[in-house]
């Protein structure tokens, strides 16, 4: 959530208004004096000690520090459990990564605990609970009292905090309960703390403090690898993502989008070295698709040109660690950055940048997860390559290298629906058949019949150029698209075709008879023409249209003839 900078300002008023002056009037009314606290100091580490390790469960942030500041507030009363809580506040606030621009939020935490401890506090006391009493059912029914207020009144300022602030909260969230969970866990051991020390004095609280300090380190120390653990697990389905991906725009695309939702980051952007020049595959900035371009030169003196160059994954925590390296496509606002390489077949093919405008954002084990994320990419591009290499194989015709008829029934159905569209007003289709060429296989042989229909391909292609895809159908038969091309723009198309291969010699090798001789030949072709909308509205009929157009009206007519598609 984003807060307004009218709601941050009235945050830190809030502490100078009431804390100072508040905290001064608790020591003047508290029931005890720190005159009277001896053995504070043992609490009062204790306490700093269990602020120093909080943990991560389901996504929730502990810290077992309460079950210390009852035993804190029950022997020695309201002042020694507030400054208690606002000494703790800095361990606390240190694992906020708190920088100049969050610091309201030191502001606000600092201000919560000052209402909780004297509510809570006062609460207890006006019930009727005596500071430093040792009645055990006054122990445990005040502290259970005291406890249960605390966590109860915090969330209360927590939901009144973001309705005021127009976000539309829940009391009852995640946080809430998993709190109440370690306070009913740890609320023993407080209140047997309480009582253990008054019995024998500081050394109850090396027995009851080391077990439970020892206690919430392995569990943080498990909180941190289940974090590691589940950022993995994500990285691993991450993985399996993008490898049913079988092209490079989807893989680009889903790479960006899956990385932004894994990592607090406000930009992301993929440097590729394309033939030795920098360039950017993707930008993504505040969560929109941006097309960049920068000079070569610009991205290479920055650090992800030298991140490129060492191959080496590099995190930085602030801007001032990058600014002097500042990369032309990142803006001034970022602060936490991460540059990681990106590998291919053992080679260093570009860089992932991703930027924060949070100082200490990113974790360092979060560095290694990303290099993996980058390898699932590469790993990804690679078969996306391999794939489309094969596909444009099997679409290829490996004698002519012209298309093959099934990329030529695909490209018909892809031209057809652009035409229904309206983005194409017509579309025509030329199929050319050469003449007697039986009889030239017979003749010169197979062999010389291939160099024929290679150079009958070229000759196509040639002629055709960029105004339509040529392909070969199969046998002798050659198929020409034309997008936007009337029946009239086809025939005349077809006739120049007519005619230049007529006119085109083609050198053929006689190697049917004893000794082998090249001899010049000339061939003919007859031509069919049909053309969308007005021969037909789908593409196996353009193909069969065309294909009777060619055999009735000019094979039959006597082949070397251009004829089109009339309806009977």
């Amino acid at each position: 959530m984003e807060f307004t900078q009218r709601a941050k300002n009235i945050m830190i008023a809030v502490w100078f208004i009431f804390v100072p002056l508040g905290t001064l009037l608790v020591y003047i009314n508290s029931p005890t004096k720190p005159t009277e606290w001896e053995n504070y100091g043992y609490y009062l580490l204790l306490a700093l000690l269990s602020s120093v390790f909080p943990f991560v469960i389901a996504g929730s942030t502990i810290v077992l520090v309460l079950w210390v500041n009852v035993a804190i507030f029950m022997q020695f009363g309201i002042l020694a459990e507030l400054i208690s809580m606002q000494l703790c506040m800095f361990p606390i606030i240190y694992h906020m990564k708190i920088t100049r621009e969050t610091l309201f939020k030191y502001f606000f935490n600092s201000s919560m605990f000052f209402f909780l401890s004297v509510i809570c506090g006062s609460l207890i006391i006006g019930l009727g609970f005596e500071v430093g009493s040792v009645n055990i059912m006054d122990v445990i029914i005040f502290g259970s009292l005291y406890a249960i207020s605390y966590i109860f009144i915090n969330h209360i300022i927590l939901y009144g905090r973001e309705v005021i602030c127009g976000f539309k909260p829940l009391f009852l969230t995640k946080d809430f309960y998993w709190e109440t969970a370690c306070l009913l866990m740890t609320l023993p051991f407080g209140l047997s703390l309480y009582l253990f020390e008054a019995a024998i004095g500081p050394i109850a609280l090396l027995l009851m403090g080391i077990p439970l300090m020892t206690i919430t380190v392995i569990v943080r120390l498990y909180s941190d690898s289940e974090k590691v653990n589940n950022d993995l697990n994500k990285a691993s389905e991450f993985g399996h993502e993008l490898a049913e991906r079988l092209t490079s725009n989807e893989i680009l695309d889903i790479f960006v989008e899956r990385v932004s939702n894994m990592f607090p980051i406000d930009s992301a952007f993929i440097v590729d070295n394309l033939n030795g020049k920098f360039i950017i595959l993707r930008a993504m900035v505040d969560g929109s698709m941006k097309e960049l371009e920068f000079p070569h030169e610009e991205i290479q003196n920055s650090f992800a040109g030298t991140c490129y160059d060492k191959g080496e994954p590099t995190l930085f925590n602030k801007q001032v660690e990058w600014v002097s390296q500042k990369p032309p496509f990142l803006s001034t606002e970022m602060q936490s950055v991460m540059c990681v390489p990106i590998y291919r077949n053992q080679k260093i093919e570009g860089v992932l940048v991703l930027a924060t405008k949070s100082k200490f954002a990113f974790e360092p084990y979060q560095l290694n997860i990303v290099h993996l994320l980058c390898s699932y990419f590469a790993v990804s591009l690679e078969k996306a390559r391999l794939v489309r290499e094969a596909v444009a194989q099997s679409e290829i015709c490996e004698l002519t290298k012209l298309f093959n008829y099934r990329y030529l029934d695909k490209q018909i159905a892809r031209d057809m629906a652009k035409m229904e569209v309206g983005a194409y007003q017509s579309l025509s289709l030329i199929m050319l058949d050469i003449d007697k060429f039986k009889a030239v296989n017979d003749t010169y042989g197979h062999h010389s019949g291939n160099i024929i229909l290679k150079e009958f391909a070229q000759l196509i292609k040639s002629e055709i150029g960029r105004e339509g895809t040529v392909g070969r159908y199969g046998g002798e038969e050659f198929v020409v698209i034309l997008p936007n091309y009337t029946k009239l723009q086809a025939m005349n198309l077809a006739e120049q075709l007519r005619l230049k291969i007529e006119q085109t010699p083609f050198m053929v090798e006689l190697d049917l008879a004893d000794v082998t001789r090249e001899e010049i030949i000339f061939i003919t072709a007859s031509i069919g023409v049909s053309t969308a909308p007005e021969d037909s509205d789908e593409g196996n009929s353009l193909i069969r249209n065309a294909d009777r157009a060619l055999y009735i009206g000019a094979k039959q007519a006597g082949r070397n003839r251009v004829a089109e598609y009339v309806k009977s």
